[in-house]
């Protein structure tokens, strides 16, 4: 296979492959009669990311994905990699909107794999509950009951997220800023939204020191009461943020528009679960590629989460609407009203994050919390919209900083990334002055 040319800008694309049926190993212990569907060994356009998708949202993949990829720069294969198959509690709520727009789809976890032109791919259905067992070497097929069938309408979605360098009229010098003129509507709104905290069309929005947060959160507040306005704020000081100009993003592929919640009265953490392997400078590109993969694979408004954090401690705008703004968010099934989701970039149930990282969260939430004269050591009440751990309707006292998993039965964001959240909360409280 030839390699791609090079070219000034490439904006990105997704190969959907349908999937087949697969002739069972029989070295490999399965369930009597468990089906088995995937792609053999293949070459294929360029990719980084992949994830798998089906028809019902509401249908879960009950069993194991593995997937090898081909490296585009060495044509090495790597080995099988497990894709994580649960995510749909990373979605809208119930009977928003979004979530009933007829366009969204189940989907696994997106797994991150690098510059790769060549896949083979393997689904094989396991009993509930037997795929942690199946990771691990499971136990034998007699022991295990009937495997239930695999979701109808399983695609491969192999997603390009574009060459990494800036879109024509990007400025080489001077402030980061990118020119506005002759661009999108949908590109000058996204910038718009952040235009009280940086220059039209920048790449970045500055770090703010606590004089001049304090006066962004007086700016931002002005419609309170004199009192208030009187009293020093406990807010953080604004951290660097990298706008989704600057990890570009294509605006012409999310819904236009913005929908906002009423305020932000907490934070929800998560791990992406597309793995570990990746640069700090590639980060632009995974971002582009899972906003890619929620918006036309899994069929989303936008990207799900808020913000993005990478393990080196860089944090970058997620759904468009504005940093400062209670931008209704898709991360946490029955809870995105009045919070905010933070994604950290890899999968931390047996890795730990970077102490970079877990900074990154409590500069973030000091900041986006205390505009909205939050607490992070303190403790909310939020209405659920109905989760699998939570019914509809009921109040629910949350950390401000919570897990996901306090919200939903999952084990996002990984526990090793939950266990240093009571860390996050005590630095983010420090940061706010308390």
């Amino acid at each position: 296979m030839t390699n791609r040319r090079a070219e000034p800008y490439a904006p990105g694309s997704t190969q959907s492959l349908p999937l087949e049926p697969l002739t069972r190993n029989r070295a490999t212990p399965t369930a009597p009669g468990a089906p088995e569907q995937g792609l053999t060994r293949r070459a294929v356009r360029h990719f980084s990311l992949v994830g798998i998708v089906w028809d019902d949202p509401e249908a879960a993949l009950h069993g194991r994905v593995q997937v090898r990829t081909r490296a585009a720069d060495t044509g090495t294969w790597s080995g099988w990699q497990d894709v994580e198959t649960h995510s749909a509690d990373h979605a809208a709520d119930r009977g928003t909107p979004e979530s009933t727009s007829g366009r969204v789809r189940g989907a696994t976890a997106p797994l991150w794999v690098g510059d790769s032109d060549g896949v083979e791919l393997r689904v094989r259905s396991e009993p509930e509950g037997a795929e942690a067992d199946s990771a691990h070497h499971g136990t034998g097929a007699r022991n295990l009951p009937a495997a239930p069938p695999l979701p109808s309408g399983l695609r491969l979605e192999l997603v390009d997220p574009g060459d990494d360098v800036s879109p024509p009229g990007a400025s080489a010098d001077g402030p980061r800023t990118v020119a506005l003129a002759g661009e999108t509507s949908a590109a000058a709104g996204a910038s718009a939204a952040n235009a009280d905290l940086a220059p039209l069309g920048a790449a970045e929005i500055p770090v703010l020191n606590r004089a001049g947060t304090e006066r962004e959160f007086f700016a931002l507040n002005a419609s309170e009461p004199a009192e208030q306005q009187q009293a020093r704020p406990y807010v953080g000081p604004r951290p660097r943020i990298v706008t989704r100009r600057g990890w570009g993003a294509d605006e012409g592929l999310r819904e236009s528009g913005f929908r906002y919640t009423k305020k932000v009265k907490a934070a929800f953490v998560h791990h992406t679960a597309s793995g570990n392997n990746y640069r700090c400078s590639q980060v632009p590109s995974l971002i582009r590629s899972i906003y890619r993969y929620h918006v036309k694979s899994m069929g989303w408004r936008d990207i799900g989460y808020n913000f993005v954090i990478d393990k080196c401690g860089k944090i970058y705008e997620g759904r468009a609407g504005g940093v400062a703004r209670p931008v209704l968010g898709a991360h946490t099934l029955g809870f995105n009203s009045n919070s905010m989701g933070i994604a950290v970039l890899g999968s931390y149930g047996a890795k730990k994050p970077s102490a970079a990282a877990v900074r990154a969260v409590a500069r973030l939430t000091a900041w986006k919390l205390g505009l909205y004269g939050v607490n992070p050591r303190g403790k909310t009440y939020l209405k659920s919209g109905g989760s699998n751990l939570h019914r509809k309707g009921k109040k629910v006292r949350l950390n401000v900083i919570s897990g996901h998993r306090d919200g939903f039965r999952t084990e996002c964001p990984g526990r090793k990334l939950y266990s240093k959240l009571g860390s996050a909360r005590s630095k983010a409280a420090r940061y706010q002055g308390r």
